[in-house]
């Protein structure tokens, strides 16, 4: 199975930017444990704080890979055009947000790619990322 994790804006700073909502571990360490705990499931990992290179990863990969794991940050909120290419690939998504969306501002409540999306996972810390990956294994998306 390969699995594509795609991280949103500011996402490189995870393990020093607010480590009170989002934790003290970098994406990279918690990326390498994933690669080692699920030895058959062919990863890569993509981030970018550009919306268009965010579109054009999900275009590259968004007919030939199994799944799609994607927080894409702030662009949740705010971009149409990630919600329509998501709209227009056929390899399924699953949303995640590290932290409870619902628990935080008004703006973070709307998802405009949720539509579009298989599921999504929220409030879990990077664990979220995890049970995305066990959705993909035990389901049939």
């Amino acid at each position: 199975m390969k699995l594509l994790i795609v991280n949103g804006p500011n996402l490189n700073l995870l393990g020093k930017r607010e480590p009170g909502i989002y934790g003290s571990s970098s994406f990279e360490a918690f990326f390498s444990s994933l690669v080692s705990k699920y030895p058959l499931v062919d990863f890569s990992y993509f981030q970018s704080n550009v919306e268009g290179e965010l579109v054009n990863k999900l275009h590259e990969v968004g007919f030939d890979w199994d799944g799609i794991i994607f927080n894409a940050g702030a662009y949740t909120h705010t971009s149409i055009a990630i919600a329509d290419a998501i709209a227009g690939i056929k390899t399924p998504v699953i949303e995640v947000h590290i932290s409870n969306v619902y628990a935080r501002e008004a703006f973070r409540h709307k998802s405009l790619m949720a539509k579009n999306c298989k599921g999504i996972i929220t409030g879990f810390g990077l664990q979220s990322y995890e049970l995305a990956i066990q959705a993909f294994l035990s389901t049939n998306l």
